[in-house]
């Protein structure tokens, strides 16, 4: 009898297994595994969610995600899990590989002489300090939303699926675009080592508009080798990535000094040449030298200890790199008069002047590392946030996959280096870079809004009149700090219009800080909440009016183009997805549908 029952337990487990479906491939490209949903299972279904669309927008722009579900429902889109593998250390370093890249060599002299002078030192302070309220924002989210999403994530939870939507697709255009300009200066900085003309390795295409005809096939090879280091592991390109940072660091130290050291007080004056107007134009342009710094909060599913290591690795990273920024713009101005700056080749040419013609090979060679770091780096943060937005089914869930045995999301990283080499093949760098300046801005600027947000309403528990107190207070602060920007950008500089502006901008933050707060951090918050957040608010928006024309409307066709996605495809996906969560759940605990 005992023997009997042993025997149907068994058949029952082996009959049990034999009904289990097989474990999936990773390298699988079915329809269903770009469109799962209802709505795009055959052409009748499409033109019935064709017609919900109003309905749906509405449904997608009041929905908000919460902590829980970006944690823990999201990552099962993504059948294998990231490996947890990095520490504060590991943080601190991808901060430096992120943003130490081509900025600081390409455009700090450019600025230099044409709209800064010796106050570019001010220029990256001002920017440093933008970015570094960004910092504060990104960190506490991070710590207690510890997901791939980074700020696409923490959007979807504070301010909506629709306007998460719309960063989302930013984060993707910048990533795409930041990659591509860093390979156009890799293989700029390559050719200028080996022959004075930077353009020398590429081909013109005369059929091709301007901007647009100078193929660049050596920056293709080196975004596909880069995303190809990253695929293969997080672990090693962090130690390939802090290794070759750390030597770098040595020579930019070498830089700096020997800048000090050779340089003449009397190359700094005059201080202020173009007033302050050229401080906080440059301030603009050089903000692009800060930018990278997201990817830490994009790698806080891979942390060991995310509450300790994330505001270790992204605030100390970033002091560090202010400080080392306003130090390497201080050394140039001191060892050239800011007239006589080389705009292309600043650091370089610097050298030369002084004396020191191998400092040419010294400089392109840790230009080079920083941009390739960079590139590295980068392309391991943006496959993360495209995982996420994947994960959502705002773009096909097949990027979402993670691949078991090298715990990366390969698919994910293939997709931003196939945009990116096709558009490094035929942009060039000025074209790019106006672009990637207004997108970041944009998104840290929301970063803050939704910090507010997250500190001052939540659901079912913020009264009405809470709430609306509370919005207009934000449309004070954000209609403000619009006002000053506009105001500054136009040229007007009477007193009025900014005390004006000001007073209000004290008002709504003022009225703001008087109103009681609906949520405390967990672990680690923003201080002078909201003060500094209402300041990076500000800033970011300063910075966006200092841009040009060209700037605006790339951004507005880049924007509407996403939107038109969106309508047609993105709110359909994720309707159904929101909407079919409840059911599953609902069959998992044994419950009849509602």
């Amino acid at each position: 009898m005992h023997n009997h029952n042993l025997e149907d337990t068994t058949s029952l487990i082996t009959t049990m297994d034999s009904d289990q479906p097989p474990p999936k491939s990773y390298w699988r490209f079915s329809k269903n595994d770009f469109f799962p949903e209802p709505s795009f299972k055959n052409l009748n279904s499409y033109m019935s969610a064709l017609s919900q669309t109003p309905r749906r927008l509405i449904d997608r722009v009041l929905d908000r995600s919460s902590d829980d579900f970006e944690l823990v429902e999201l990552k099962k889109q993504s059948e294998n899990d990231m490996i947890k593998c990095l520490t504060w250390w590991d943080l601190m370093w991808i901060g430096f590989g992120s943003v130490v890249g081509s900025g600081i060599f390409s455009i700090t002299g450019q600025e230099t002489k044409i709209h800064a002078g010796p106050a570019i030192v001010l220029s990256y302070a001002s920017s440093g300090f933008s970015a570094l309220l960004s910092v504060l924002c990104y960190t506490e989210f991070a710590v207690e939303v510890p997901t791939a999403g980074g700020s696409f994530s923490y959007l979807r939870i504070e301010i909506g699926d629709f306007f998460a939507f719309i960063a989302a697709a930013n984060i993707l255009l910048e990533g795409v675009v930041g990659a591509a300009g860093l390979g156009r200066s890799w293989s700029s900085y390559f050719a200028s080592l080996i022959n004075p003309n930077p353009d020398f390795m590429r081909f013109r295409v005369d059929g091709f508009a301007e901007g647009f005809n100078m193929l660049d096939p050596l920056a293709v090879v080196v975004l596909a080798i880069a995303n190809g280091i990253a695929m293969s592991g997080t672990k090693r390109t962090s130690t390939l990535n802090w290794i070759s940072s750390i030597m770098s660091s040595v020579v930019i130290v070498f830089i700096i000094v020997v800048g000090f050291v050779h340089g003449k007080s009397s190359n700094l004056v005059p201080f202020f040449p173009y007033g302050a107007e050229g401080v906080f134009t440059a301030a603009a342009v050089v903000y692009w030298s800060y930018t990278g710094f997201d990817a830490i909060a994009t790698m806080a599913e891979e942390t060991k200890k995310p509450q300790r290591d994330i505001p270790v690795g992204l605030i100390g990273s970033m002091s560090i790199i202010s400080v080392v920024y306003c130090l390497m713009a201080l050394s140039l101005t001191m060892m050239v008069k800011y007239t006589e700056v080389d705009v292309n080749a600043a650091y370089s040419v610097a050298f030369e002047k002084i004396g020191m013609k191998w400092g040419k090979y010294l400089v392109g060679v840790v230009a080079l590392k920083g941009m390739t770091t960079s590139l590295l780096v980068g392309s391991m943060g943006q496959a993360r946030y495209t995982t996420q937005i994947a994960r959502s089914h705002m773009i096909p869930p097949w990027f979402a996959l993670v691949h078991p045995k090298t715990g990366t999301p390969i698919y994910a990283t293939l997709l931003v280096t196939i945009l990116s080499c096709i558009i490094s093949l035929f942009s060039s760098l000025d074209v790019l870079s106006s672009i990637f300046s207004f997108s970041t801005l944009f998104i840290f600027m929301l970063m803050a809004v939704a910090l507010l947000v997250r500190r001052y309403y939540v659901k079912n528990v913020t009264s009405k009149n809470e709430f609306v107190r509370f919005l207009v207070c934000l449309f004070l602060v954000v209609g403000s700090s619009i006002v000053i920007a506009a105001l500054w950008n136009c040229g007007k500089r009477g007193w009025v219009g900014y005390g004006v502006a000001g007073f209000l901008w004290l008002l709504g933050t003022g009225g703001m800080a008087l109103m009681p707060k609906q949520r405390a951090p967990k672990v680690w918050g923003v201080p002078l909440v909201p003060w500094l957040p209402a300041l990076s608010i500000c800033t970011n928006l300063f910075l966006i009016g200092s841009l040009g024309a060209a700037a605006f409307w790339r951004f507005i066709i880049c924007s509407a183009v996403m939107i038109v996605y969106y309508l047609f495809v993105g709110v359909h996906a994720t309707y159904d997805m929101a909407h079919s969560l409840p059911e599953v759940q609902n069959m998992e605990d044994g419950k009849p549908d509602p």
